[in-house]
């Protein structure tokens, strides 16, 4: 029997490489404890079998190399956004952008509110920019680096940075992911905007209220991390020239990105004018600038003096070189996603859940179901989107339903889900640029892990109270 004329797979053998991968990572968090190690060989492991199951149709290699190239490319323009990441942090320590922010921050922010400010800046950040990325790697960054001068807990900081970066971008008529969820579903992009409302506000709402009340309850800054931070001060204000000009990478990098101008790019000029601030406002080596854009900020490099543990643990960070483990994860990811294409594991569960459909609430849930699973194996949110939308916008139309659901659904499970789960790119970028784990901040990203949750509840109301989901119009 010819590669073609192999039967579809068997729903149990298709679900597989998941079975392989979430029961590797559950067994190695019991036994030995979460770590990136095994998270990696954990991938390996759900990509062995499913290329064991492409092999079995008649799939060879090559044809995973294939694909999975298939998939690298599209995903460059991301990559690329995550090396470019990587020298920008270094970059902007080497002007003082980011010690600019923190001494500000160390002014301006109260420390019982830094996680609702974080939240409310990025997400302000994120609709105006379009770019969920964009907005964490920048103004997030500053703020994580005003909890930790403060000495405050990370992770409630780096959950809130995700969340407010994620509700902006799902809500930016400049985000490619909002466009492109609107287009596999059919959908008009504002009226898809507006629909998504209701599934954004009250998350958001809940959000900023445990953001707030976990501030206040909190153990706060004590008066030695005060002190601490006070210190941390005065040293950065002897390293640097803390002046309008430290801003300008900023100012260039939140103009650029406004504009809408390729944000790969945009951010290695941000780069480069840091790196050339660095050296004729700092008076830091030019030699010190190539190996910071590379490797990443050391402050032994252009400084002499006494630095504390503290301070060097805020300071060096960043280069294209840091977000080379990140890159092996992308790799790793993408070769688990071409075994599963090939083999026709995603098709048969995706038609699997569509088999199951017999209400509205039901259709709502087999989309979300869709596409948590789609974007879990792909981490490519906008080929999840048009699949996604290609696969369930004749059921919609069957029984009445705007596009305007299923553009909402798309986006409630894969737009705000994906940096929740560790080995999708966008997990691995949040937690390399704000420098805290999936696992940590999961519990604190409120407004993503609450997205399907209202998505839901409002299909239930639906079939409860006829109020909750768009009908159709004749």
């Amino acid at each position: 029997m010819s590669a073609s004329q192999k039967p579809r797979l068997p729903l149990a053998l298709a679900m597989t490489p998941i079975a392989v991968l979430f029961g590797a990572i559950l067994t190695g968090v019991l036994t030995l404890g979460f770590s990136s190690d095994l998270l990696l060989a954990s991938i390996l492991l759900a990509a062995a079998a499913a290329g064991a199951l492409a092999v079995r149709q008649g799939k060879t290699w090559s044809d995973i190399q294939a694909a999975a190239g298939r998939r690298i490319a599209d995903a460059l323009p991301a990559i690329l956004i995550l090396l470019s990441i990587g020298a920008l942090l270094g970059s902007w320590m080497f002007s003082g952008s980011i010690p600019l922010m923190v001494t500000l921050g160390l002014d301006l922010i109260n420390p019982g509110f830094i996680a609702l400010t974080a939240f409310i800046a990025t997400a302000l950040m994120s609709v105006i920019s379009g770019t969920s990325w964009g907005s964490a790697g920048t103004i997030g960054v500053a703020f994580m680096g005003a909890a930790e001068a403060m000495g405050l807990p990370l992770a409630p900081v780096a959950g809130a940075v995700v969340s407010g970066a994620y509700f902006g971008d799902k809500l930016s008529p400049l985000s490619d992911m909002t466009n492109i969820a609107a287009i596999g579903a059919g959908a008009e992009l504002y009226a898809h905007i507006r629909h998504m409302l209701y599934t954004s506000l009250p998350p958001a709402l809940i959000a900023a209220v445990v953001f707030a009340v976990a501030g206040l309850a909190g153990p706060g800054a004590d008066s030695a991390a005060l002190a601490e931070a006070a210190s941390l001060k005065a040293t950065l204000g002897t390293i640097y020239h803390l002046n309008v000009l430290a801003a300008v990478p900023l100012i260039a990098a939140i103009a650029g990105i406004a504009f809408r101008l390729p944000a790969a790019l945009v951010i290695i000029a941000s780069s480069v004018i840091a790196l050339l601030i660095g050296v004729f406002v700092q008076g830091f080596p030019v030699g010190a600038a190539i190996a910071t854009f590379v490797s990443g900020f050391d402050i032994e490099r252009v400084y002499a003096g006494a630095v504390s543990d503290s301070l060097r643990n805020l300071l060096n960070r960043g280069g294209v070189m840091s977000m080379a483990t990140t890159l092996m994860f992308i790799i790793t990811a993408f070769l688990l996603a071409a075994s599963m294409e090939i083999s026709g594991a995603l098709d048969a569960i995706l038609k699997a859940l569509l088999s199951t459909v017999r209400s509205a609430f039901g259709l709502i849930g087999a989309t979300i179901t869709a596409g948590l699973m789609m974007i879990a194996m792909t981490s490519h949110g906008g080929v999840t989107s048009l699949i996604v939308g290609g696969l369930f916008r004749d059921s919609y139309a069957e029984r009445g339903l705007a596009p305007e659901n299923l553009s909402r659904a798309i986006e409630d499970s894969v737009t705000v889900t994906e940096p929740l789960m560790p080995w999708t790119v966008s997990a691995l970028f949040m937690a390399g640029v704000l420098g805290v784990a999936t696992v940590e901040y999961l519990p604190w990203a409120v407004f993503c892990y609450l997205g399907p949750v209202f998505s839901l509840i409002l299909a239930a109301l639906y079939v409860t109270a006829g109020w909750g989901l768009k009908p159709l119009k004749s």
